[in-house]
């Protein structure tokens, strides 16, 4: 239990424990934000493509609200907490469980 409380070293060396808690939560935000980008513009072209059965515009007025809402759930619902907690675990010296003491060395 000893071993778990003393700072965990990186594979990559002691240059990559400091940016590291900045590097993977930065790296997720941008990859997460890429995909629900898409996802928002899946749905808006979806509203988009219905503009017969429900009118131009709002077809167009839904397709914009539903597109963004789309994109900010998923992300103050998935990202940004999902951010937090992978830069509490890097920031983290004592860590209470074994497997996340040995799977912290390899990142």
């Amino acid at each position: 239990m000893e071993d778990l409380n003393s700072q965990q070293k990186s594979v990559f060396g002691t240059w990559w424990e400091p940016i590291r808690k900045w590097f993977y939560p930065a790296w997720l935000l941008y990859e997460t934000s890429i995909r629900f980008y898409e996802y928002s513009l899946g749905v808006s072209n979806y509203f988009i493509t219905q503009q017969e059965s429900l009118g131009e515009l709002f077809a167009q007025i839904l397709a914009i609200a539903c597109g963004l809402a789309t994109f900010l759930i998923c992300s103050f619902y998935l990202t940004i907490p999902t951010c937090i907690i992978l830069y509490k675990f890097f920031k983290e010296d004592k860590l209470t469980h074994p497997f996340l003491h040995k799977i912290k060395k390899y990142f």
